[in-house]
């Protein structure tokens, strides 16, 4: 949980001043609206017994959390379904939270709040339940995704990607600088996604064992390898080392690490690392080549990160996963992920635009979505500046001194 205002902060540092609170809020809803539909629905489709046999969803025996007290355990360990469902509960509410940079300063608030709810169920519950649940049917075929590369960071990128297609570029994009408004922000939500990445990973494990070791070890170094590989493509590209370039640098590390940790060793971690750090770097760039205005770089780093992450399974992992046949797997699931995410995200994006309007208009826009949507400004600035100066309270030097020398009343 405190990943998705850790990431409100990361987002929100990024943004212009006219549009942070917006961008806060686009992080911090997914929480409200997640929460309630995974009570409806959302839990049993995403792991409920296989419906139908065909690996696609989740039966619906657990409508409204049917079935389900606080004594029922499940298979593994005997943990309280409860505690499971509570767990999965926060993918769910982070992944579409993680597509709202894409679309940063731009797009109304209601009509996002009802993206992510359609977005929820019918591609993250879904591709949920392909990935994690027992009859799924990319985790029968055998691809690896310990903790989210397929089902949240390349779900989401590809789903912003589609989102930002439909909405379309910001007023400005590619004239005007746009940069983050508060760099001490970024830091400070890159800090709790870092320290809040640990349960995601390796309490992934559902227990406190070697696998869990090994997945919050190498969380830790391939988080501050991609920094370093971040840093190192960034000083040669563009001749310095940059704080936003630091902590983007350690998210690309961890949206990497996320698939594959538990599978490779320190030295592969090191090396998913030092790679989607520079990828990632790179990628950022993509969107004034192509075209396409992803706000924050969720493309670049969720996306390429997932990927990369989700690839090199097959050749880095240990104990005799590596391999041909297994990086096809890795690749199937990579793939088949983005191809639905992507459609069906565009189809959803497209729905709201034509129903409700998903855009705000140009003059919101130009007046800061801040004040547009939420009646609120993130920095009052009513007492700086006007006739109240603060003066200095030194006694004023002698007035013939001062003539004679006029840096003695400097």
């Amino acid at each position: 949980m405190l990943m998705a205002p850790g990431l409100a902060f990361f987002y929100g540092g990024m943004v212009r001043v006219k549009s942070a609170l917006n961008m806060l809020m686009m992080s911090v809803i997914s929480l409200a609206v997640v929460s309630v539909l995974w009570v409806f629905y959302g839990y049993t489709l995403a792991f409920g017994d296989d419906l139908g046999g065909v690996g696609l969803l989740g039966n619906f025996d657990h409508l409204g959390m049917k079935g389900i007290g606080p004594d029922t355990l499940t298979g593994k360990g005997g943990i309280p379904v409860l505690a499971f469902a509570f767990f999965q509960l926060m993918f769910a509410v982070l992944t579409p939270a993680l597509m709202s940079g894409a679309l940063a300063d731009r797009v109304k608030f209601t009509a996002w709040t009802l993206f992510i709810a359609l977005w929820v169920t019918v591609v993250y519950f879904p591709i949920a339940h392909w990935v994690w649940q027992s009859g799924g049917w990319l985790y029968k075929l055998g691809v690896i995704d310990f903790a989210g590369g397929t089902a949240v960071h390349i779900n989401a990128g590809i789903g912003g990607l589609a989102a930002v297609l439909v909405v379309g570029k910001r007023i400005g994009f590619k004239k005007d600088p746009m940069r983050p408004h508060s760099l001490p922000l970024v830091v400070i939500g890159a800090a709790l996604l870092w320290f809040g990445w640990f349960g995601f990973n390796a309490g992934s494990e559902l227990a406190a064992d070697g696998t869990a070791a090994n997945m919050a070890f190498n969380t830790q170094i391939a988080t501050a390898a991609a920094m370093i590989g971040w840093l190192a493509y960034e000083r040669v590209r563009h001749g310095a080392f940059t704080t936003l370039g630091a902590a983007s640098g350690a998210v690309a590390g961890l949206v990497a690490i996320t698939p594959s940790g538990a599978a490779v060793n320190a030295w592969g971690a090191l090396l998913i690392g030092v790679v989607a750090g520079a990828i990632c770097s790179w990628a950022v760039s993509l969107k004034f080549k192509f075209g396409y205005d992803d706000s924050l770089d969720v493309v670049g780093v969720h996306l390429v990160g997932g990927v990369i992450g989700t690839l090199l399974v097959g050749v880095l992992a240990t104990g005799g996963a590596a391999g041909l046949t297994q990086l096809g797997k890795q690749a199937a699931g990579a793939f088949s992920v983005m191809a639905y995410s992507f459609v069906v995200s565009w189809l959803l994006a497209k729905l709201v635009d034509k129903t409700i309007g998903f855009r705000a208009s140009e003059e919101d826009e130009v007046t800061g979505l801040d004040m547009t949507q939420h009646a609120e400004s993130a920095y009052d600035y009513s007492g700086v500046g006007g006739a109240a100066v603060q003066r200095s309270t030194v006694p004023a030097a002698d007035p013939t001194a001062a003539a004679a020398n006029p840096k003695v009343d400097a």
